[in-house]
């Protein structure tokens, strides 16, 4: 069982670990501010701005995570050639996030998700999207330029959003690439890919449900196995919410952990840090069940915090202790 002691123990050695994160970039924008009356245009509240934050967003955001535990973190995509890319590039270099293998596109627009949000509630969210492939030649470049950052990494994290980035093409020549170290996945049921080879992919219960086949009201383990099966993968994690999490593991007893949450406020972005954190106990050395119970429980600390937010170390230790103790 999970202990804080295990935990620092672990927690220590993700500073040393090297992760490059692949997959569909986005730059994601709050818009603070207060309600007070309704539109007489029409019937939506009127919401008067005090505030604005720009955060790394989609697989930008996995590797913020990661950077809160190692600096040791690197991050490959495509944006567009235009101020929002600029904005995102801008945000992960002063984080201290390497950005050597994102391609500019100029036919391209970044992906942003914009969030109003009034009295800790969210009213809206506009969606400005591109969903372009790469072509042969920015597949062939990005994965020339990846080589050699995998070849130092211990860890790559695909974060599929289906925005188009992750093609069979691609996702296979970086799985090819990365052969031999720890290779984890968040799906999206929306671009099916064989994820053959890979030692974990992470759903959440309805994109398991959807892509089993198994419908919409399958039981979660019944959901996690056929996509063991399907996929051929090591593992499933399968986050569920305020019911925790479902591990499932080839030839090993299902190991569930019920969630860690003490408040939700908004659940932005908690996958990506599920994801983070549970790619880095892998790469650490922990048993996949002790990975699942840190990543439940930065999942737990990150659903308690107001926009895309991220979990430190110090935050993660101390939930580790309030629930397992020393």
């Amino acid at each position: 069982m999970l202990n804080a002691r295990r935990a620092n123990e672990l927690i220590r050695r993700f500073a040393d670990l090297r992760v490059l994160v692949a997959g569909d970039l986005m730059l994601d924008e709050f818009v603070w501010g207060n309600v007070a009356r309704i539109s007489p245009e029409a019937p939506v509240p009127v919401v008067e701005v005090t505030g604005e934050s720009f955060y790394a967003g989609g697989a930008a955001n996995v590797a913020r995570n990661l950077r809160e535990f190692t600096p040791g973190v690197s991050v490959a995509g495509l944006t567009g050639a235009d101020p929002a890319g600029e904005r995102l590039t801008g945000l992960l270099r002063d984080a201290g996030i390497d950005s050597t293998c994102i391609l500019e596109d100029p036919n391209r627009r970044t992906i942003v998700k914009t969030r109003v949000v009034a009295r800790h509630q969210q009213v809206v969210r506009i969606d400005r999207e591109s969903r372009l492939k790469p072509d042969e030649r920015q597949a062939r470049d990005l994965l020339a330029r990846l080589e050699d950052a995998l070849s130092r990494c211990d860890a790559l994290l695909l974060s599929d959003y289906a925005k188009g980035f992750l093609t069979p093409e691609v996702a296979q020549g970086l799985c090819r690439l990365a052969k031999g170290k720890i290779i984890t996945v968040d799906p999206s049921p929306k671009n099916p890919l064989p994820w053959q080879g890979v030692t974990a992919v992470k759903p959440n219960l309805k994109e398991a449900r959807a892509a089993s086949g198994l419908g919409d009201e399958a039981e979660p383990e019944a959901a996690g196995t056929e996509l063991l099966r399907r996929w051929g993968t090591e593992m499933v994690l399968l986050t569920m919410g305020e019911q925790g999490m479902l591990l499932l593991h080839q030839g090993e007893a299902v190991y569930h952990t019920p969630t860690r949450a003490r408040e939700v406020f908004d659940v932005s972005g908690a996958g990506d840090t599920a994801i983070a954190v549970f790619t880095l106990g892998l790469a650490a050395g922990a048993s996949p069940a002790e990975a699942a119970e840190l990543a439940n429980h930065a999942s737990g600390v990150a659903v308690g915090k107001l926009g895309t937010a991220t979990v430190n170390p110090r935050e993660l230790e101390e939930s580790v202790r309030e629930i397992h103790g020393e």
